[in-house]
């Protein structure tokens, strides 16, 4: 495809798509180019470089988080709905957590995102300061829970890519850290339920239930303090 009819949005949403498929690693303009079937260098007429790249797909994949209603009497449907949204989007772009390990990500669709979200805080009440702990503290938890699914998509892709070996390597490593795992008896007790295939996985619901205590220590702020 010329230069010249290519757009940047037609860039954008091709290196989304080759992010979701290959990871950070696997983006390059060569392969961009190819995806778009153009050449890299048309490419490069619209987009600076890879790291600029990174940063708008990233924003791209933020643009497109809803922001709910603003309600007074039910904030934390919000924040919930936020927050969800968000570990969704990081689970479905794995790339994106690798990202924040490497670039600073800014641009229109997170900073709407991020506005929003301190407008949810301070409906409910929260000081500006307050606020700003608030969705700080939640971002992060989120962050931090959708590590793990990126680890996975990242380990998942190596293995497909690998085949036998790598998948080899996984059962090895997994038999290796469930025989040390049994010598600890809680470990030990949960490993022999039937339920138990995964040593790595968390229980279900752990998201959920880490959210709202988080909010609910949050909420906590809001009530009014003993004199």
């Amino acid at each position: 495809m010329p230069r010249n009819t290519l757009t940047q949005d037609q860039i954008v949403r091709a290196a989304v798509e080759l992010l979701d498929a290959e990871g950070l690693e696997g983006l390059n303009m060569r392969a961009l180019g190819k995806r778009l079937d153009s050449a890299a260098t048309a490419v490069y007429w619209h987009v600076k470089n890879k790291d600029n790249l990174v940063l708008l797909a990233a924003d791209h994949v933020w643009s497109e988080l809803a922001q709910p209603d603003l309600n007074p009497a039910d904030w934390r449907t919000a924040a919930v709905t936020m927050a969800t949204d968000l570990y969704q989007m990081f689970t479905q772009h794995p790339w994106l957590v690798q990202a924040f390990a490497a670039h600073v990500l800014y641009g229109e669709g997170k900073s709407r995102h991020d506005d929003h979200s301190l407008a949810v805080y301070e409906a409910a009440g929260f000081t500006a300061d307050q606020a700003d702990q608030a969705a700080a503290a939640v971002f992060t938890y989120v962050l931090g829970n959708a590590a793990g699914a990126a680890a996975t998509a990242s380990l998942t892709r190596r293995l497909n890519q690998d085949g036998a070996t790598a998948e080899k390597q996984l059962q090895d490593a997994m038999a290796k850290a469930q025989a040390i795992a049994m010598h600890y008896p809680r470990l030990r007790a949960r490993l022999e339920t039937p339920a138990a295939t995964d040593y790595a996985a968390s229980p279900d619901k752990t998201f959920e239930l880490g959210l709202q205590a988080l909010l609910d220590g949050l909420e906590r702020q809001l009530a009014p303090q003993p004199r």
